[in-house]
């Protein structure tokens, strides 16, 4: 156990990365400023359970939490899976599937998400995000606009008059639903698996890390912490 304590909490506590950019897994208390929602329920859960105390280190987008770990500045993240971050990251299975689509005006052209691939097509997005980094991968025609968060990147479709802005489907719902003048097309690009990452090659976090998250899919705690702050338990990964 101690080897996972190193790892997991090597300076006594567990540093964990809060991506406020993703509104479906972690809002930010209006009155204290603190973390809640299922990544800082599930971090809370993962410190009690190795008895240390939890710091949150916070931020705006996925692309910010990825380049917080050249600083050292946490030791766990929630954070979608990507072959990208892989690279310097190793993933528990996912503990939650979330969509990503995209929103457009409403008398756009543009019926399916599989009709944005095409010339003259501008798409916001968010540097860093996952399904920013699976359009870099697989558009061939449409142009990517990026911005650092997904609100800065919907902004930035209204205010350039862009054809589309990708992102997690709950949260363009919610942009359609208190902006008139737009709608989310059916279909998604890519479906994203959010999971808990450690820095590569520790070996012995992951793997408690894997049996942690198992346990808490199997027992209803990430259900409840979803259904707690109004998302969908629906969404817990099998």
């Amino acid at each position: 156990m101690q080897d996972v304590l190193n790892a997991l909490a090597p300076k006594g506590r567990v540093r964990a990365a809060i991506n406020f950019g993703n509104a479906v897994l972690a809002q930010q208390d209006p009155v204290t400023g603190e973390p809640r929602g299922t990544q800082a329920a599930l971090a809370r859960a993962l410190a009690e359970r190795l008895g240390v105390p939890v710091d949150f280190a916070t931020y705006k987008a996925a692309g910010k939490v990825f380049e917080a770990l050249a600083r050292d500045e946490w030791d766990v993240a929630f954070m979608a899976i990507d072959p990208v971050r892989a690279a310097e990251l190793d993933f528990t299975a996912p503990y939650v599937l979330i969509e990503a689509g995209c929103l457009v005006p409403e008398g756009s052209p543009l019926q399916d998400v599989g009709d944005v691939d095409r010339p003259g097509v501008r798409i916001a997005g968010a540097r860093g995000s996952a399904y920013e980094l699976h359009l870099t991968r697989t558009l061939k025609q449409a142009e990517l606009v990026l911005a650092p968060s997904g609100p800065e990147a919907r902004a930035l479709f209204v205010d350039q008059e862009l054809e589309a802005v990708a992102g997690v489907r709950q949260e363009l719902v919610a942009f359609a639903e208190s902006h008139p003048g737009y709608r989310v097309m059916p279909g998604r690009f890519v479906g994203i698996e959010q999971a808990i990452a450690v820095p590569k090659g520790r070996a012995a976090a992951l793997a408690f890390l894997q049996g942690f998250i198992a346990e808490m899919k199997r027992n209803g705690f990430v259900a409840q912490a979803l259904a707690a702050s109004g998302q969908s338990p629906s969404l817990v990964a099998p």
